[in-house]
């Protein structure tokens, strides 16, 4: 089974004036902390909403030129044996690369094989193909014509 876990991050970030400005340091920040190793993790704004009334906030606290961003670093994790088992293995591939930065799993997702939706489509496919035998497509020299 494979799993697209969403994992995020609070991830620090000092000297700046606007929350604009401390998204992008805090996407480039953690982009140079990833890579080469983890350069498959997307890298995406955190959603930050108030808790008394679930209005939307920016993803960026600032404070004292001082801001903390909240930023979702999604990957897919090949052949676990359930979902937790892909949230921990998620956590640590990017908790080894992002010290002192706080991670916790916001989703984890179970994607479909392709080779299990392949085998089903060629399977509908012949049983199309047998009732369809009567229509025969025109060859391409008689379309050009």
């Amino acid at each position: 089974m494979n799993c697209r876990v969403v994992v995020e991050a609070a991830v620090p970030v000092y000297d700046v004036e606007s929350p604009d400005e401390a998204v992008r340091i805090a996407i480039s920040k953690t982009g140079e902390m990833l890579n080469p190793d983890l350069n498959y993790v997307e890298i995406n704004m955190g959603e930050r909403s108030c808790p008394h009334c679930g209005e939307s906030m920016e993803p960026a606290f600032i404070a004292a030129d001082e801001s903390l961003v909240a930023l979702e670093l999604e990957m897919t994790v090949f052949n676990v044996e359930r979902e937790e088992h892909a949230s921990r293995i998620a956590r640590k591939e990017i908790g080894q690369r992002l010290e002192n930065i706080p991670l916790e799993v916001l989703d984890v997702e179970v994607i479909e094989d392709e080779d299990d939706e392949s085998t089903n489509d060629e399977s509908n496919d012949s049983e199309e193909s047998a009732s369809d035998d009567d229509e025969v497509l025109p060859e391409f020299e008689d379309l050009i014509e």
